[in-house]
């Protein structure tokens, strides 16, 4: 046998054993540029998971109006969530009235009995799982009340029923120790809102709020609420601020809300139904939500579109097409019913009505009830979706063109989007977009939950839709991994995805993640882009890819062509930000080795010395965040030396953005 010299075996031991030829990148910076949709990147709410009550909306009392109801969850009934409080020998107890409510729309209310004062008989509520409270700041407590009797029931003077009956609000430890107290007397019986501000001496996780009559007799008692006055911007009955922080963090362009399956609800007459969710919440109409718990609709739509405004985001909301889900009523795929036509036109008028208060003068007549809502001038609505992912029957196609002619006779400014149901192929996304097409529909909407491999294989699924057709939201997407997890895996295959809306965003015009938000202990479906408890926020890695494409969005897509290869995953797109004229290329690596590439900018009349290089990955794909621990992943930014060719290595599951300052 022959041997090899030990210098030939060193020298062979140290080539690589596959060695990877690097793929040319060419970025043709003189070519003609393709428009992108200014608002191509935003967030699509749902209140799914708690993502409302218990989560963005910032109230911290549950069931504050004691509409509970077992059709929601079976052990649940008006007292879930409270208990009765019995203090230095009180006795006392609970009822449920409906006679003489605060508000049609607020049908029950508590009937809250004193047989002996004692040092107090009240209830006690602990919120949603626990009430998180910071010491030195102000929580506003407040209640509706009138007095039901004073005395003893049916022996109670004149002179008795002439007494106010003094009330007790306290923040207490779970021990019982009182952190904020202050006293207001109930007289009469009109229904009255009383309100004071607690601050409470200590911080702690885990409080209770307590309220506490102190003379024998009865009062009737509604929506009993605590509210911090911390909200995110300072606004009254507004948001939970660190998880709007988070959700501004992305910079949204769009607001989708109030839901998707949510929107048309349980049955055909349990749609969301937006008139319920205005004017002031004692006045709103509570529900059960699609998601097997309830809605108080204190976040509503008027809330929901100051909140567009302080994201700078337009607004995006959407209605029923007249049909509820294929799957109500316990049905899978058999439960899609419709409004009776007559009562059509009755609809049709709500959805114009919408229209009207959100861009109508205060002079009209739901202009000022916008404004008497606090906002006299008009949102600007430019956006309305109409369905969601409905199955496209002859039940859904005539109500939704019912809609969608009265619409766009007397709103043609208004951008109709309509549905094409609930998966990216099949039955009904072909009847869908034939559909739309045959109406000239302005604006489809897909949604598609897949495996992260399909967003790989699916990166040119725009390239050869009709530009002179309608026009794509990607209203829901998320990529599913193994166990449903948030992994970079899927984050990565979510940003190549996101390169191929910015090299289509001449047809995709609004995209957008989900589902948005989700509580711990109470989700219903994931993953989801952000998660929270009581005090926490724990963003995941999906979050971190799609605040960078906010960040780094551009409103000109530059042409680019990326040499072909055997399989590697890699994902490319260019675009101009149209404020700075910087150029920004942004480069995916999904596999697990490092990929090289030979860039090219072509026609760069001048460059800087340096670009900006933002690096997000480089970790295992199956690495995922963990709650209470910093994030496993982080984007690191530095400079990268640049010319008009460069070599440029890929890191392993990494998102790469190249900010290119060029004239």
């Amino acid at each position: 046998m022959r041997r090899i010299p030990l210098s030939l075996l060193l020298a062979l031991l140290t080539i690589p054993a596959f060695a990877v030829e690097p793929r040319t990148l060419t970025v043709a910076l003189d070519a003609p540029s393709k428009p992108i949709s200014r608002e191509l990147f935003g967030i699509f709410f749902e209140d799914l998971n708690y993502a409302a009550d218990g989560g963005l909306y910032a109230e911290l009392l549950q069931n504050r109006s004691f509409e509970y109801s077992a059709t929601e969850q079976a052990n649940w009934g008006p007292f879930s969530f409270w208990d009765l409080v019995k203090t230095g020998d009180g006795d006392g107890q609970l009822g449920l009235g409906d006679a003489r409510p605060v508000h049609v729309n607020n049908p029950h209310y508590l009937l809250l009995t004193v047989l002996e004062p004692g040092s107090g008989v009240g209830i006690s509520n602990q919120g949603f799982d626990r009430i998180p409270l910071v010491a030195g700041q102000a929580y506003e407590a407040s209640f509706w009340a009138y007095q039901a009797f004073m005395g003893r029931k049916w022996r109670g003077t004149d002179e008795e029923q002439r007494k106010p009956m003094p009330v007790t609000l306290r923040l207490e430890t779970s021990d019982g120790r009182v952190l904020a107290e202050a006293r207001v007397e109930v007289s009469g019986r009109t229904w009255t809102r009383h309100a004071v501000t607690l601050t409470p001496t200590q911080s702690v996780p885990d409080a209770r709020f307590v309220l506490l009559a102190h003379e024998q007799g009865a009062l009737a008692l509604d929506v009993v609420s605590l509210f911090p006055r911390d909200t995110f911007k300072g606004r009254p009955n507004g948001l939970r601020r660190d998880l709007a922080q988070t959700i501004a963090d992305l910079k949204p362009r769009f607001v989708r809300f109030p839901g998707g399956c949510l929107v048309h609800g349980p049955g055909i007459r349990h749609y969301y139904d937006w008139k319920d969710s205005i004017g002031p919440i004692e006045q709103r109409r509570a529900q059960r939500n699609s998601w097997g718990y309830h809605q108080t609709l204190g976040l509503g739509y008027l809330e929901y579109f100051q909140f567009c405004e302080d994201l700078g985001a337009i607004p995006v909301p959407v209605v029923t097409a007249g049909v509820c889900c294929q799957h109500a009523g316990d049905s899978p795929n058999r439960g899609q019913e419709g409004l009776p036509l007559e009562e059509m036109p009755g609809y049709i008028q709500d959805v114009l009505d919408l229209v009207e208060w959100a861009n109508g003068p205060a002079t009209s007549p739901w202009g000022a009830k916008r404004a008497a809502g606090g906002h006299p001038a008009p949102f600007g609505l430019k956006y309305l979706g109409v369905g969601n992912e409905d199955a496209i029957t002859p039940i859904f196609k005539e109500r939704f063109q019912m809609i969608y002619d009265v619409l766009k006779e007397r709103h043609p400014e208004i951008v109709v989007i309509g549905t094409s149901g609930p998966f990216p192929d099949g039955e009904d996304f072909d009847l869908g977009w034939a559909f739309a097409r045959d109406l000239k529909l302005p604006m489809v909407d897909e949604h598609y939950y897949r495996p992260p491999q399909w967003f790989w294989d699916n990166l040119a699924r725009y390239d050869s839709y009709d530009r002179r057709g309608p026009k794509v939201y990607v209203g829901e997407y998320a990529a599913h991994d193994e166990g449903r997890r948030n992994t970079l895996r899927s984050a990565l295959a979510e940003a190549a995805y996101l390169t191929s809306l910015e090299r289509n965003g001449d047809v995709v015009m609004l995209a957008s993640y989900a589902p948005l938000l989700s509580r711990r202990g109470h989700t219903q479906w994931t993953p989801d882009m952000i998660y929270f408890d009581a005090t926490n926020v724990f963003p995941s890695l999906n979050h971190t890819v799609q605040s960078l494409f906010g960040r780094f969005a551009g409103d000109a897509a530059v042409p680019t062509t990326l040499a072909r290869s055997n399989g590697a995953k890699l994902a490319v797109s260019a675009v101009r930000d149209g404020r700075t004229g910087d150029l920004i290329v942004k480069i995916v690596n999904g596999d697990d080795t490092p990929q090289p590439l030979a860039v090219r900018l072509d026609g760069a009349r001048k460059l800087p010395a340096t670009a900006e290089r933002t690096v997000f990955g480089g970790a295992p794909a199956d690495t995922a965040n963990t709650d209470d621990a910093p994030p496993a992943v982080v984007p690191h930014t530095d400079t990268l030396p640049l010319s008009p060719g460069f070599s440029y290595d890929a890191p392993a599951n990494s998102l790469t953005i190249l900010r290119i300052a060029t004239r």
